[in-house]
């Protein structure tokens, strides 16, 4: 089992913690995690636009001139796509992206991201994150304290004076052990967690 350092908000070391190796010791799936970017990323998008084909643009309904003798093109309808006002060809519509994994995949993914950060020595544990104010200064202090700037800061419970402290710091974003995902903790350089919020991932993903 890996040990890592367990720091305090002062960013002194105060003990070590044993991580359980079937979340944070797995061999790494790079196709699932990949996988599971994709997927979140494709969740994530919209797909509202828009564009009206020949058939959706309103007028049109009269040839504009007879078919021969004007010294014209022969033209059927003003909205055909050649002309100014017309409609679009092969104009996009509303679609849905998502898709989906399965949960071992998903589970898998995650604990392959885990995993890797503490290999990276990217993750780091607090023995607590409690503040008595809403502060973005003493948040920045622990940030500092822990030598880390972009970071995912994972709690185990919704501590407001946290959450609130951190929210206007850049590159820094907070997350319940419920709410992370394989994108948050890649995209962000290093995952700043509580001994608490440990131990509930390994309850739950273990």
């Amino acid at each position: 089992m890996a040990n890592v350092s367990v720091y305090n908000m002062e960013g002194k070391e105060v003990g070590t913690l044993e991580l359980n190796d079937a979340v944070f010791g797995v061999e790494v799936n790079e196709h699932l995690v990949h996988l599971a970017v994709v997927q979140q990323l494709a969740n994530n998008r919209q797909g509202t636009q828009k564009a009206k084909t020949r058939s959706e643009v309103s007028g049109g309904g009269k040839k504009p001139w007879r078919q021969k003798g004007t010294g014209h093109a022969r033209q059927g309808s003003t909205r055909s796509p050649q002309w100014t006002g017309g409609g679009v060809v092969f104009a996009p519509t509303p679609r849905d992206y998502s898709f989906k994994i399965n949960k071992k995949e998903k589970r898998l993914a995650l604990k392959s991201v885990l995993t890797s950060r503490v290999q990276e020595n990217k993750l780091v544990v607090l023995d607590e994150l409690k503040f008595d104010e809403i502060k973005t200064k003493n948040m920045k202090a622990v940030l500092d304290n822990l030598n880390v700037s972009k970071a995912l800061i994972v709690l185990n419970d919704n501590d407001q004076n946290v959450v609130l402290s951190a929210r206007n710091i850049d590159g820094v974003k907070t997350a319940l052990t419920n709410t992370i995902n394989v994108f948050d903790i890649l995209k962000y350089n290093t995952v700043v967690v509580t001994k608490a919020a440990v131990a509930t991932i390994e309850e739950v993903y273990a």
